[in-house]
């Protein structure tokens, strides 16, 4: 091989490697914003909460390590047994009533209506409120006295009664209210539909299926991944409800809705135990983490996915 083809060999060689490093430079360089972004405001401050966990340490004064004593002191805790049973009842309650809410009016705004932008704006308008003015709105809303609900059940001769100002109805009433802020809910699941392929509707037709074969044949499967996706975010969700127990009740009647953030939020800022707070949001990320895990894990019998039926 000539002398000089070998050197315009090694020359565009050269070229080349010249220029993937200069663009992986350009390409750190782009990139460095969001990764500071995530080490100073993310992963920097869940290292300190850990460290934190492991010593008793009130706003103030110096931490003191010691070890696992506050995880050891969760377990005899009794607020803290209150307040994941006040968040699971409140989880288990508010995400299958807003999936089926949600889901039944993306059903109904799936359909060839006239004014279908119109409706589907009024439906997700609530989400646009602020969640301050929403809690504000419900306060009233529940009120025993001059209430709108009381009001509607006088006029109507039923029994009023105290809603989030009695222990025993307190959550329920909570559940009821998070069925206003349904509207991102039902976008995904209005997006879902609108991807069903119409020839799996024809096919049914065909065979002499009416609507509810349609629907438990055809819609049902082929929208489980959204069923899914949005069961996992409104798990995740709830298990960090605060607004409705810190603006609504304080954790009241009689600790009723001490909700677990709240009950963290309340020792890191009202009992200054700051050590003991980062403990209780570590157990909350463990227990996030089992139960995303567990529905993932489950989802294999129930999710049915187009390319590969269900996984």
């Amino acid at each position: 091989m000539p002398a000089s083809k070998t050197a315009s060999k090694t020359a565009r060689k050269t070229g080349m490697s010249g220029q993937r490093r200069m663009e992986r430079r350009w390409g750190v360089l782009m990139a460095l914003p969001a990764i500071l972004g995530f080490v100073i405001f993310t992963a920097g401050p869940m290292v300190a909460s850990f460290v934190f966990s492991l010593t008793d340490w009130q706003v103030g004064g110096a931490p003191a390590y010691i070890g696992l004593g506050n995880y050891a002191e969760l377990a005899r805790d009794e607020l803290f047994w209150t307040s994941l049973s006040a968040t699971t009842y409140y989880t288990l309650g508010a995400v299958p009533l807003v999936l089926l809410v949600s889901f039944a009016v993306a059903m109904l705004l799936n359909q060839k209506v006239r004014g279908l932008a119109v409706w589907r704006t009024v439906f997700y308008l609530p989400t646009l409120v602020p969640a301050i003015a929403n809690v504000v709105l419900w306060i009233w809303i529940f009120n025993p006295d001059f209430g709108l609900l009381n009001s509607l059940l006088r006029q109507a001769g039923l029994p009023a009664g105290q809603w989030i100002y009695d222990e025993s109805t307190a959550i329920p009433s909570l559940i009821v209210m998070s069925t206003w802020g349904f509207g991102n809910t039902m976008v995904i699941f209005l997006a879902g539909l609108q991807g069903v392929p119409r020839h799996l509707y024809e096919a049914v037709s065909i065979d002499g299926g009416g609507p509810w074969r349609r629907f438990w044949h055809v819609t049902l499967p082929m929208m489980t991944p959204t069923i899914f996706y949005n069961l996992v975010v409104g798990v995740v969700g709830t298990f960090q409800v605060f607004n409705q127990a810190y603006v609504m009740t304080e954790g009241g009647p009689n600790n009723a809705t001490l909700f677990y953030v709240y009950y963290l939020f309340r020792m890191a800022f009202r009992e200054s135990e700051m050590g003991y707070a980062s403990a209780l949001a570590w157990v909350l990320f463990m227990i996030i983490v089992v139960v995303t895990f567990l529905l993932f894990r489950n989802a294999r019998r129930w999710v049915y996915y187009e390319m590969a039926g269900a996984r």
